[in-house]
């Protein structure tokens, strides 16, 4: 089994369920708790990723896997010749990327929304980060309910 042979090296393993677009951003962390990222995914979660990956300087590597012939043929369909083929990160997210995120339920990455303590507003938190310059920009936004805007 792979865990346990990374687990015999001193490494540690943390499995996660949900949230793995998170969980590959969290390996960006400059005091990182999170080294390599291993695993599956939706493919517009590998494109997010790897959009998140290109802004920090980290690196992905993703290869379309196909449940049956249905989704083969689907992918023949959009033009994806070689199905076997291993992107990287430049490919599956070119040119100058800008990602933003914010969270909606608490997670390892962003807290969620949450109401303040005088129950008039709530807070928001927000990454926003861009390839061409690798910078990354922590937001918390207080928002207030009772101004309401056109």
């Amino acid at each position: 089994d792979m865990i346990k042979k990374i687990r015999a090296t001193g490494a540690r393993v943390k499995l996660i369920g949900d949230g793995d677009v998170a969980g590959i951003i969290d390996t960006t962390d400059p005091d990182p708790s999170v080294d390599l990222y291993m695993g599956s995914g939706g493919a517009p979660e590998g494109v997010l990723a790897a959009a998140a990956l290109r802004c920090t300087g980290g690196q992905i590597q993703g290869r379309l896997t196909f449940r049956n012939d249905t989704e083969r043929s689907r992918a023949r369909k959009w033009g994806i010749k070689d199905l076997d083929r291993k992107y990287s990160t430049e490919e599956m997210a070119s040119g100058d990327v800008i990602f933003a995120a914010t969270g909606v339920t608490d997670g390892t990455f962003l807290r969620g929304v949450h109401s303040t303590l005088d129950g008039k507003g709530y807070t928001t938190d927000t990454v926003v980060m861009r390839s061409a310059s690798k910078t990354v920009r922590s937001i918390k936004t207080v928002h207030n309910r009772e101004i309401k805007t056109d």
